[in-house]
């Protein structure tokens, strides 16, 4: 655990001066371009019961109403981010990485998940250069340092530049390196929860196969129209209870994590919604806000 800890103490982004430059410059909204973050969630793009299984034909339709979305809106910009489903998921349970990783074996383990999420991203990235979006891929396995699951050094400049040149950046869920656990494995929501603090986008709209939070799960006929800080005590056994827990904590994780972040940006609106109805996410990319709101 010492050694571990002296590995990366010039890596904090608060020691050098032009990091701390580039941060305090970055525009909230890019010539006033409307940015939203998009997450595609493991268990909509993926089979979570079949290791390695991507829906391909749900990636592609999604990814073509994303493509008829920013050409029906020349001001919409998108930081898409996406979940790791039966690929990083089932490696991740498999070897405990979340907790930390410290041995020989759980580091073989680190590069296995880090493997299959990567394998998601191809094919999600595939399909948006085959609908003609030029996208790049940011992994953050390559390029974030975390304390205790906290980023303390992510170069954002280069998906700065992304968003500048009109590109579409994509990030997803992934094994990063850990001051303190050696190891460990961030969520999209982990990493838009950074990003959003930076960028301020005007929504958060996450995409699963449920239709948003349920008020009376397992029997599923009634939603939970909106979640705040102050009714999340009243609704916290329900949403323990809402869809299949992973790795990275599932909907509790979610919607607490979406919670203490709109704590710290009001005017952001974040929509739990599903994305298996199609036309749904281009609906939703549009200003519908079907499913489950989530607000200060």
């Amino acid at each position: 655990m010492t050694t571990e800890l002296t590995l990366f103490p010039s890596l904090d982004p608060t020691s050098t001066p032009d990091y701390n430059t580039f941060m305090e410059n970055i525009e909230p909204n890019h010539s006033g371009n409307q940015l939203v973050f998009l997450k595609l969630g493991g268990s909509l793009i993926t089979d979570k019961l079949i290791a390695r299984s991507p829906r391909r034909d749900v990636i592609n339709r999604i990814v073509r109403e994303i493509a008829n979305s920013l050409h029906n809106n020349p001001r919409l910009q998108i930081i898409l981010g996406h979940g790791s489903g039966s690929f990083g998921h089932i490696s991740g349970k498999k070897h405990g990485t979340f907790n930390g990783v410290h041995t020989p074996e759980e580091w073989r383990g680190f590069a296995e998940v880090r493997y299959d999420a990567s394998l998601l991203n191809r094919i999600v990235l595939d399909s948006l250069i085959e609908a003609g979006i030029s996208a790049l891929a940011f992994p953050p396995s390559a390029s974030v340092i975390t304390q205790e699951r906290k980023i303390i050094t992510w170069d954002l400049e280069p998906l700065q530049s992304t968003l500048r040149k009109g590109l579409l950046p994509v990030i997803y869920g992934d094994v990063v390196f850990d001051t303190g656990r050696g190891g460990t494995i961030l969520s999209t929501e982990d990493l838009f929860y950074h990003l959003a603090l930076q960028f301020k986008p005007e929504r958060i709209l996450l995409a699963g196969k449920d239709p948003g939070v349920w008020e009376d799960y397992p029997d599923c006929t009634s939603l939970v129209k909106e979640i705040t800080p102050a009714n999340l005590p009243t609704l916290q056994k329900i949403i323990q209870k809402s869809g299949a827990p992973d790795v990275t904590g599932g909907m509790e994780a979610k919607v607490k994590k979406m919670l203490q972040l709109s704590e710290k940006l009001p005017a952001l609106e974040t929509v739990i919604f599903s994305g298996e109805d199609p036309g749904r996410v281009q609906s939703i990319l549009g200003g519908d806000t079907t499913g489950t709101i989530l607000h200060s």
